[in-house]
């Protein structure tokens, strides 16, 4: 993870601390892993800690031939890559390296891709490979790196066909200014982006005095990792020491949604957050951050084993079903269409398309119809079936000009594709206007 910014203010330390006092006193201290986890979260596989410490031993290994560090342009980043592509080409994914150049040295991205699902829907989990100069980054971040690894090979042993298309991927130069991520988005075409339904970031996910804590970014992601821990019932928090500070920023900025886990770096553990999480409060999540000490006796085992299972829990959960259209979504008709005085109804019509199921129970209908006497107006919405829901009666005392409003409709008895109108009926003498816009908001 990168150098953070100027530390909060104290005024926000002590919000946090008063807001982490609370959340202890509604949740039992130092929730064990051993509580029976549900259903959903049974789903996914178990990743085996055991195989994830190998993969830091040989990460430590490495630092340990290479001048003690697997640093951006530095042979043990190098050595770090090829250890990883060797266990994926071995498992059957696509493997791809991508070079760049910062600070006078080609860096390497990795990307790999498990054959098969939508790939106009694509998966992304993705840690950063490179260390410090001044350690080997077992932590920060092996324990990331390890980990989706790991998660990858578990696709492949357990021959997962997710819905969605599988993306890992490890990043270079990230200690440097999230350089190879960077480099990654900004060398996307626009369709490519677009085709990235989701990119989860792992950035030190086994700190030695650990916490738990959640990107809150994309809605559906954040909700996908706090299901897993309340499932397992650990309270997390939300996480602010590193935001902006790793792969995810890059991603964010682009418009992809984003989310990810984080143990903590070097913000201090308060008092109530050690009597949630265990550990030791008045001391840094990792006292080795971004130092020689961060080696493989850096590692706290519960923090990466609870962290690693809820990866691949994401993973298979966001997977398993491409995603849904957008909500927001707005069908609109702005040609003007003339009620006539006293007359029989007219329409206007939206014809929606590309979404799936039902229409919401929630249905927004905005109409903006200009008349000279609203109470002579009958206004109803008809659904594709011939179905009418009414939106306004006529009302003789109600003299004001136009029909300018919002209204939620219960349409979800009503396929959400087809031809929608808007009717609309001149009651009474006297008085003219038109229907001048209205619009659907799915």
């Amino acid at each position: 993870m990168t150098r953070p910014a100027p530390r909060r203010t104290a005024l926000a330390a002590a919000a946090s601390l008063a807001l982490a006092a609370l959340l202890a006193a509604a949740v039992p201290a130092a929730a064990s892993s051993s509580a029976a986890p549900s259903a959903a979260v049974l789903a996914a596989p178990d990743i085996p800690i055991a195989n994830v410490k190998t993969h830091l031993t040989q990460l430590q290994s490495i630092a340990t031939a290479n001048g003690g560090n697997r640093a951006h342009g530095k042979a043990g980043y190098k050595a770090s890559i090829d250890y990883v592509k060797a266990k994926l080409d071995a498992a059957g994914f696509t493997t791809a390296l991508q070079t760049f150049t910062s600070s006078g040295a080609t860096g390497y991205n990795l990307i790999a891709d498990w054959p098969g699902g939508d790939t106009s829907q694509v998966l992304m989990s993705g840690s950063h490979l490179d260390s410090v100069t001044a350690g080997p980054g077992i932590n920060d971040n092996g324990s990331g790196s390890a980990a989706i690894l790991e998660t990858a090979l578990a696709v492949s042993r357990a021959a997962f066909q997710p819905a969605k298309h599988l993306r890992f991927a490890w990043w270079g130069a990230e200690e440097l200014g999230m350089v190879g991520s960077k480099y990654y988005v900004n060398q996307l075409a626009t369709a490519d982006r677009a085709k990235i339904a989701g990119y989860l970031n792992f950035d030190m996910i086994g700190s030695p005095n650990p916490g738990y804590f959640v990107y809150d970014d994309d809605p559906t992601i954040e909700q996908t990792f706090k299901d897993y821990y309340a499932g397992i019932s650990i309270p997390t928090e939300i996480e602010t020491e590193g935001d902006g500070r790793s792969d995810h920023a890059p991603f964010k900025s682009a418009g992809i949604p984003v989310g990810g886990l984080f143990s903590g770096a070097d913000y201090t553990k308060t008092a109530a957050q050690a009597q949630k999480w265990g550990g030791t409060s008045g001391q840094a999540f990792d006292r080795c951050y971004h130092a020689s000490c961060d080696t493989s006796a850096n590692i706290n085992d519960t923090a990466l084993d609870r962290s690693s299972d809820a990866i691949a829990y994401a993973v298979w959960s966001l997977s398993a079903a491409t995603t849904p259209p957008p909500t927001g979504t707005v069908f609109e008709n702005t040609t003007d269409v003339a009620v006539p005085d006293n007359g029989a109804a007219v329409t206007s019509s939206v014809a929606v398309a590309g979404r799936t199921g039902n229409a919401p129970s929630t249905l927004k209908v905005g109409v903006d119809i200009k008349h000279t006497y609203r109470g002579d107006l009958v206004v109803d919405l008809l659904a594709p079936d011939g179905s009418a829901y009414r939106l306004k009666n006529s009302s003789s005392g109600d003299s004001a000009d136009n029909v300018i409003a919002t209204y939620t409709v219960n349409a979800s008895s009503e396929a959400a594709n087809g031809t929608w109108k808007l009717r609309v009926q001149d009651i009474a003498a006297q008085d003219t206007g038109y229907i001048d816009s209205w619009k659907l908001t799915f």
